[in-house]
């Protein structure tokens, strides 16, 4: 064997491309290269082999690594000391928000009850070859000085079962160590949640999506709803009997009222209790009474809040790529309100707060309100929720995110820094006003006129949708001890928006809204001076903010004062109020009340407010779903609810004008009156009807000095025996 100096040593003062090392080491076996050569060049095979291995040395084989499972997750220990800990860990999964989080169990026989909740929002992660170590402090819902905590886990392959979680507390104070608990691997998702899903015969729930069908912001991919949730880490599972109504019986009106799909609900969600629990009902129907423009609404906020949503079809139904996009967001966003998210625009009116994102890429957003439009949102948009979105889903304390737990929102988190904090400067041409009554009785329902107009003389594209259950308006109310809260209505809509010209001809819009019931409960149930505010969510990211207005609620004068207010004061009587009447069985207790103030107080000012709930829930048929899934309606009661609408309406019409007057507000005077002609119509006198609107646009137009208002209230007349 011979020796030769490398190609690339340094001592032969230069160095060779790999070209020239290859033809200098056939050289050094066969000799130098002839460019023709006679015959062929046959090598010593001893030399050949030797010469072979000096050039290509032996190289070790390199192990295959096996790939490890990840860490992330949920897991559960046995009971220990009285208590379970259900654990997530979120560090190396997918989307990973850096976050541990637990929720432990007091467990005493055979019985469990919640204890508290834990988040560690800051986590040191140590990988070894063969352990994960997490290390940080937490925040906890009960005190306790042992709030840092050390999980190990011991880094397994896909060809073996995750290990459990080791976990032991540690004291802040002098790093004594604490209670321990192996938690064993449960799934790879963070919370699971059990879906149940309702729809109507004719309507085609919702099933799936290619996002790649239309431009977007992400990969192309197939999703439905418990692919978008596992997506976020969240396991939705079907459960329940999946059914179908039938809705033979639903006659000409086949739309559903608020009071309708809280009914149902609460009559047809098989897995419902009364307790929190991560369990939740969708109801894919048709229409609902304000018509296609409404897309979806979470219509359970009251008592054990967000349990229930329901979608419609008639807006968003269709097999187009445009119409199977669009079932899936709305789908998506309306869950997503169950599990206690807001809006995007509306993080501040969180508890605690935070700040809004109107340009947030997230399921919670609506498209129209985002910057550039919904073309500029759907192309950029990837089918997810935002980090802070996941975050909650996946970590926030049990009762902020169960459903039936926290309410939804908790509450507002307003101060003088934000809803009662004067614009100091408003370049939009629009401006948002209030008007009420100076004063209530105890008792009575506080209702606000708002009023949205352009200060502009070349007009300004609004939208005008301001009623706060579409949720571009906010009302904030400060309480007569000081106490700041935000109006919730009962349910949250997700609207298209109502986009008008705003000229001089025709400057404003109108909405009247009940604000004295809602999520919260009685937002007005004490005397004393309340101050109320208004914001407005303008199309282009901008809130307006009205200016405040100061009403009075008058301390009871008699004992029927004191009565009555008791008599309407209840939770039942509220959620009648708010949705103007039901048949409901589970609001039985708010009917009866009002009976008996109809019946033991038939000249007390406040009773026509009884009347106006139940004359106007007369007037239109009321849908039920029975035990076997059949739709079926309670036809209207036309001339039971006349009476009752005629009383209304001349109370209030005779106390125009008198300052300790108790009656309706001229918008809603206005709705009252043609419900009035609806009922009239309906039971065959079409004189009284017609005499009826008359007197409303002669009335109701002597009220108002505007133009534009005049001639809406004409055009309200002349449509109002074709309203639902």
């Amino acid at each position: 064997m011979f020796t030769s100096p490398s190609p690339n040593d340094p001592e032969n003062g230069t160095t060779l491309s790999d070209h020239n090392a290859t033809e200098f080491a056939l050289e050094q076996l066969f000799g130098p290269t002839d460019p023709n050569p006679a015959a062929p060049i046959v090598a010593d095979p001893e030399t050949f082999h030797d010469t072979i291995q000096e050039l290509i040395p032996e190289l070790p084989i390199p192990p295959i690594p096996l790939v490890k499972n990840r860490v992330s997750g949920s897991y559960r220990s046995a009971a220990s000391s009285g208590y379970e800990l259900e654990l997530r860990v979120d560090v190396d999964g997918v989307g990973p928000t850096q976050r541990v989080s637990g929720d432990y169990y007091s467990v005493s026989g055979a019985t469990k009850t919640y204890f508290g909740s834990f988040i560690v929002n800051v986590v040191s992660v140590t990988f070894t070859t063969t352990q994960a170590t997490l290390t940080g402090t937490a925040e906890c819902t009960w005190t306790t000085d042992f709030r840092r905590l050390q999980i190990t886990i011991q880094r397994t392959t896909i060809f073996q079962s995750p290990a459990p979680a080791q976990l032991r507390w540690f004291s802040v104070t002098n790093n004594a160590p604490g209670a321990a608990y192996q938690c064993n691997y449960v799934s790879r998702y963070f919370r699971t949640v059990v879906l149940e899903q309702d729809s109507l015969v004719g309507v085609t729930p919702f099933n799936s999506y290619n996002t790649g069908g239309l431009p977007s912001g992400g990969a192309a991919r197939t999703l439905g709803v418990i692919p978008s949730y596992r997506e976020a880490g969240i396991d939705i599972q079907i459960g329940g009997t999946t059914n179908v109504i039938a809705n033979s019986g639903a006659g000409a009106n086949g739309t559903w009222s608020d009071a309708e799909l809280h009914n149902a609900m609460q009559a047809n969600f098989a897995l419902w209790q009364n307790i929190p629990q991560w369990k939740v009902w969708l109801f894919h129907s048709y229409q609902h009474d304000l018509g296609p423009g409404l897309y979806g609404i979470m219509f359970d906020q009251q008592g054990r809040q967000r349990q229930g949503c329901a979608t419609f079809y008639r807006g968003i139904g269709g097999t187009t790529n445009d119409q199977l996009r669009l079932q899936l967001y709305t789908n998506v966003h309306e869950l997503g309100h169950c599990f206690n998210l807001m809006h995007s625009w509306q993080k501040s009116y969180a508890q605690p707060a935070l700040p809004n994102r109107p340009s947030a890429l997230s399921w919670m957003n609506y498209p129209w309100n985002f910057p550039g439009g919904p073309a500029a949102f759907w192309n950029s948009f990837d089918f997810r929720f935002d980090s802070q979105e996941l975050i909650h889903l996946r970590h926030a304390f049990r009762d902020k995110v169960i459903m039936g737990g926290n309410p939804f929102t908790e509450g507002a988190a307003l101060d003088s820094g934000d809803l009662f904090a004067d614009t100091i400067e408003n370049n939009t041409g629009l401006q948002i006003e209030l008007e009420a009554k100076p004063s209530f009785a105890l008792g009575e329902p506080v209702v606000v006129e708002i009023r949205l107009r352009t200060t502009s003389t070349l007009g300004k594209s609004a939208n005008t949708c301001i009623h706060p259950k579409f949720g571009y308006v906010h009302i904030g109310i400060v309480k007569p001890g000081g106490k700041v809260v935000t109006y919730e209505p009962l349910a949250e809509y997700l609207m298209e928006p109502d986009i008008k010209l705003l000229t001089e001809e025709s400057p404003s819009a109108y909405d009247s809204a009940y604000i004295g019931y809602g999520k919260d409960g009685f937002y007005f149930d004490q005397p004393g001076t309340y101050q109320i505010r208004a914001s407005y969510f303008h199309l282009d990211g901008s809130r307006i903010v009205s200016d405040i207005i100061k009403i009075r609620v008058k301390s009871p004068l008699s004992a029927d004062d004191d009565s009555v207010a008791d008599l309407l004061l209840g939770d039942d009587q509220g959620q009648l109020f708010y949705l103007l009447g039901s048949d409901s069985p589970y609001l039985k207790a708010g009917n009866e009340a009002f009976d008996q103030i109809i019946d033991q107080f038939p000249t007390h000012p406040l009773t026509m407010y009884a009347k106006l709930a139940k004359g106007v829930n007369d007037q239109r048929s009321f849908k039920s779903i029975t035990d076997d899934k059949e739709l079926t309606v309670r036809s209207a009661k036309p001339t039971e609810s006349a009476a009752l609408l005629t009383d209304v309406v001349d109370q209030s019409k005779a106390g125009v004008g008198s300052k300790a007057s108790i009656g309706l507000d001229n918008i809603s005077l206005n709705m009252a009156m043609r419900k009035l002609a609806k009922a009239q119509s309906m039971e065959g006198n079409d004189e009284a009807a017609k005499e009826t609107l008359t007197d409303m646009v002669n009335f109701l137009g002597k009220q108002t000095s505007r133009p534009h208002v005049r001639k809406l209230i004409r055009e309200q007349a002349k449509n109002a025996l074709k309203e639902p």
